[in-house]
């Protein structure tokens, strides 16, 4: 990780070093904190966020739900998160924006809700999530043996961090065996979302992606089908097997950090041309034409730092 200069932390800017909490936070023990994924990019008019609006919303909704109370407004969380790209004099083409809520020191024990909540912001440069190669080349994907939890024993709506110890063991075992990333079936044996980012997959001209049933409501999901829909491409939400997967003319993930990546290989079978398809890479063009400011159509899903 690409250290930056500041750090937002319960209302203040700090020093990146100087970021830090207790080892007995409640959080660290017991898995209670939600977590956001935020992208900036350096535009010809300088640095936008991409649908900041949308991901400060989600935080706060995974917030209430995991009944964590960050005593901060969306407005208040985007006009910090705006200022930290200022102050942190960014340089490079990508900046990720983490914003996190956690339980901190204080109280020990199960119950949660006399811990202190801590709000922090951070950012840095980072570029492609799956490598530059797999964003033009496509990815080795694995359906893991370890399934989505079922939405009776998990909150899989809420982006908390107690939920992602599920992606890192899934991730862990596609990257032993020899692949760049996971996906996760849920308990009925249907496609749920890879350890970070929703699936999609092209057969016979039609564009398919899996309801958020038992996953996270993807904001990169829903951007990509209303961009599909906008370039004439016939989108369908229902449910995947994986027999399904082998046989897509085309495959790829998306999400804040995956942006869109194709896949190139499902459990050692070839999809496709086994490379990036035809589909896919006129998705991915119009994807970053979009983030970079060069759509003047989806301009207003960028929030410009500059401009604020």
């Amino acid at each position: 990780m690409t250290e930056a200069k500041y750090i937002w932390k319960n209302g203040k800017f700090v020093d990146w070093k100087d970021a830090t909490t207790h080892v007995l936070s409640h959080t660290i023990h017991y898995g209670n904190g939600v977590i956001e994924g935020t992208k900036a990019y350096k535009t010809e008019d300088g640095y936008a966020i991409f649908r900041l609006e949308d991901h400060t919303a989600r935080l706060l909704e995974s917030a209430k739900m995991t009944l964590i109370d960050i005593p901060y407004t969306v407005e208040e969380l985007n006009k910090a998160q705006i200022e930290l790209v200022k102050r942190n004099d960014f340089k490079g083409d990508n900046v990720y924006i983490r914003p996190f809520a956690y339980l901190g020191y204080g109280v020990m024990g199960v119950y949660h809700k006399a811990s202190p909540v801590d709000t922090v912001l951070a950012a840095w440069e980072w570029g492609a999530y799956l490598g530059e190669e797999g964003l033009e080349k496509g990815i080795k994907l694995k359906i893991s043996s370890i399934n989505r939890p079922s939405n009776t024993s998990n909150m899989g709506k809420a982006k908390a961090t107690a939920n992602y110890l599920n992606s890192q063991m899934a991730k862990y075992e596609a990257i032993d065996c020899g692949y760049d990333e996971a996906l996760l079936l849920d308990d009925q044996g249907y496609v749920a979302e890879a350890s970070g980012a929703a699936f999609f997959m092209v057969y016979k001209g039609e564009l398919i992606t899996p309801p958020s049933d038992n996953a996270l409501a993807s904001i990169t999901q829903k951007m990509v089908i209303e961009l599909a829909n906008d370039m004439g491409i016939n989108v369908v939400r229902r449910r995947i097997t994986r027999e399904e997967i082998y046989i897509a003319d085309e495959a790829f993930l998306t999400g804040t950090a995956a942006e869109v990546t194709p896949v190139r290989i499902v459990d050692a079978r070839e999809i496709g041309c086994g490379s990036r398809g035809e589909i896919t890479r006129k998705i991915q063009t119009m994807y970053f034409d979009m983030v970079f400011g060069r759509v003047e159509k989806y301009k207003h899903y960028l929030t410009y730092v500059d401009k604020n």
